[in-house]
């Protein structure tokens, strides 16, 4: 087995120490917020079996870079909303290194600390994702 560098626990813990974490009862509370909106960079088939926030954006997590930057070709203009944008995942680290590298990017957001798992945990509305 390789040694590594730099760990994924490693890498999420630096992400954390500099972006801006949303707790799950704050994001909750959020929901109905037309001034917010949740992106879910979880893939189709984790939608699918758990359903998804009520009206987020679904965002591959291998596209997302590519989806918020105006000069991709495959630019999303959901990004171009002068809105709140609170990234999550299952358990909030695929959105911790996600949310790091978009506001290296100049991209401004936030994630869900502990991911829709805990959404879910804390009875957050769920609508089902077909």
């Amino acid at each position: 087995m390789p040694q590594l560098k730099v760990t994924a626990a490693q890498m999420v813990a630096a992400a954390r120490a500099k972006i801006s974490e949303i707790d799950t009862v704050d994001a909750i509370a959020m929901v109905d917020d037309p001034q917010v909106i949740f992106v879910d960079l979880r893939d189709v088939r984790e939608r699918q079996r758990s359903g998804a926030i009520p009206g987020s954006f679904h965002c591959p997590r291998g596209m997302v870079e590519f989806w918020v930057d105006p000069d991709s070709p495959y630019f999303k203009d959901i990004f171009a909303q002068e809105k709140r944008f609170v990234f999550h995942c299952a358990s909030g680290w695929r959105s911790a290194l996600t949310v790091a590298k978009l506001n290296e990017m100049g991209f401004e957001a936030a994630h869900l600390k502990d991911g829709f798992i805990d959404w879910a945990k804390h009875d957050g509305p769920i609508e089902p994702c077909t």
